[in-house]
């Protein structure tokens, strides 16, 4: 599992590779909580490229962006071409709380917005 990031002017990207299951979600948890601690903060979170996302891995997005939010921030994420990452957060209905998109353009200007 691994987890990278990316500064811009105004918006923080957040890469996270791989399975996002307990185990995954373990190795990822801290590193992400303070990556999301944005005051105000933009994040736009890259799921493109994990290949599993179980329920723990679900709760710790939702977890961080409501800690995003709570402190003026926003969170949306960016899925890409993974259809069974995108069908399982729709299936939960976690993309209503957290913004999904396909496109990076798209999801870069819904984190601004």
């Amino acid at each position: 599992m691994a987890i990278n990031f990316n500064d811009t002017d105004s918006i923080r990207h957040v890469v996270i590779d791989g399975r996002l299951d307990g185990p995954g979600s373990d190795a990822i948890e801290i590193k992400f909580a303070v990556l999301s601690k944005l005051e105000g903060g933009r994040m736009v979170v890259d799921i493109s490229q994990v290949t599993f996302l179980a329920s723990l891995g679900i709760r710790l997005l939702v977890v961080n962006a409501k800690n995003l939010n709570v402190h003026g921030g926003r969170m949306v994420l960016f899925v890409g071409d993974n259809e069974a990452v995108a069908s399982n957060l729709e299936a939960t209905g976690i993309s209503a709380l957290i913004p999904m998109f396909t496109d990076i353009s798209e999801a870069n200007q819904a984190a601004l917005a």
